[in-house]
């Protein structure tokens, strides 16, 4: 059964509008290549999304083309602002953007582990309306929100989690009582996954598995291109993994003998010690992705440790590859990110003796940077989606 008139106009919109935001801007005659429409459909839609606000004349193509035909439509990027949350346990970190992700105010603030849940919360929030109006006076569209923790599959709340500051559960509920804007919270492993996926180490992935190493660890599963949460949004909790090398087992509530033991930054930096190698803890950044730049600096007894470092994490990726056989696994965090490629070949090497399931092992691109790439981008997806439907 063919479309009706309204339908096609709808489909051709959100066709020319996702080649605007993916690779704009554009005239009215490289839409018509890339969508492969007439020229009188073209700019019937041109004009019907001028006329709804949604995108603009930004210049013209070419120093010698002049004319409707050389004119260059863009989105229109300060229609709304977009932002995003990386909640840690000591702290978080903002970030302002516009419709197209273009930052426009960041800050980051420690939030003590002394802190009353109602003043952390408070903290959290008025950063979050400080850089707001720092980045301009549009309307905060959309919120996304990378924490850590279990998101519940079916509510989309974060759940209590033994360990975790009770503030992080109360800033998603005032923001989202608050704020006029919508509000996504998702676990910010999961995010990190995301972003190195769309602008990251695993752009020609569609499967894969992040391994997180930061303060602590945590995984992300994509296959197919989509993320796997589990039932109950647990689906990633390698730190309760039970691995050789540990003292004891993890519980229900701690995961003290699990990989966390292992792989968890002040684990790390008791191996580094060990090695003769600095990693001084107290920082935002992780002691252990100190540690593992001094060794690759050639600081102490710098191959032993990077070899002891590279079977400990090859334990937890052998662990996930036995049950997913991904194909790739990436280190991420600012561990992963500090020891690159160097320490994601000795990874590879030593899980190629562990495993009969060839899997390559990659450096996360994007660091620390990632999850709040991830909620960026997830709150850019909703505000484009709710932005672009009415005209729709």
């Amino acid at each position: 059964m063919p479309a009706s008139p309204s339908t096609a106009r709808a489909i051709n919109d959100r066709l020319a509008l996702r080649l605007l935001q993916q690779d704009g801007p554009l005239t009215a005659t490289q839409l018509k290549t890339l969508t492969g429409l007439s020229r009188p459909t073209v700019a019937d839609l041109v004009e019907r999304l001028q006329g709804a606000g949604l995108i603009q004349v930004v210049g013209e193509a070419g120093a010698e083309r002049r004319g409707p035909n050389a004119r260059l439509y863009g989105i229109v990027a300060d229609r709304a602002q977009l932002a995003a949350l990386d909640v840690r346990t000591d702290s978080v970190a903002v970030v302002v953007a516009d419709l197209l992700g273009a930052t426009l105010a960041e800050a980051t603030l420690p939030i003590g582990s002394e802190t009353a849940t109602d003043d952390a919360v408070e903290q959290a929030v008025a950063l979050l309306e400080r850089t707001a109006n720092r980045a301009g006076t549009a309307p905060l569209h959309s919120v996304g929100i990378g924490a850590p923790g279990l998101i519940d599959p079916v509510t989309g709340e974060l759940r209590d989690t033994n360990g975790l500051p009770a503030w992080h559960r109360t800033l998603v509920r005032v923001l989202q009582q608050r704020l006029p804007a919508t509000v996504l919270v998702e676990n910010e492993t999961n995010l990190a996954a995301v972003a190195e996926h769309r602008v990251g180490a695993a752009r020609d992935q569609d499967t894969f598995v992040l391994l997180w190493l930061g303060h602590g660890v945590g995984a992300a599963v994509m296959l197919d291109g989509k993320l796997r949460r589990g039932v109950s949004g647990g689906a990633g909790e390698i730190g309760f993994l039970p691995v050789p090398g540990t003292i004891g087992t993890p519980s229900a509530v701690n995961c003290d003998g699990g990989f966390h033991s292992l792989a968890g930054s002040a684990s790390l930096c008791e191996l580094a010690a060990v090695h003769g190698i600095p990693a001084p803890s107290g920082g935002q950044e992780p002691g252990a992705a100190i540690a593992v730049r001094s060794a690759l600096a050639g600081r102490g007894d710098s191959e032993a440790f990077l070899d002891a470092l590279a079977g400990r994490l090859a334990l937890g990726a052998a662990a996930v590859v036995s049950v997913l056989d991904p194909g790739c696994v990436l280190l991420s965090g600012e561990v992963g990110h500090a020891g690159g490629d160097a320490l994601a070949a000795r990874v590879e090497d030593r899980l190629a003796t562990m495993s009969p399931l060839r899997t390559e092992v990659r450096a996360g691109l994007l660091g620390g940077t990632a999850v709040l790439r991830g909620a960026l981008l997830a709150a850019r997806e909703a505000a484009q989606d709710a932005l672009f439907a009415p005209a729709l």
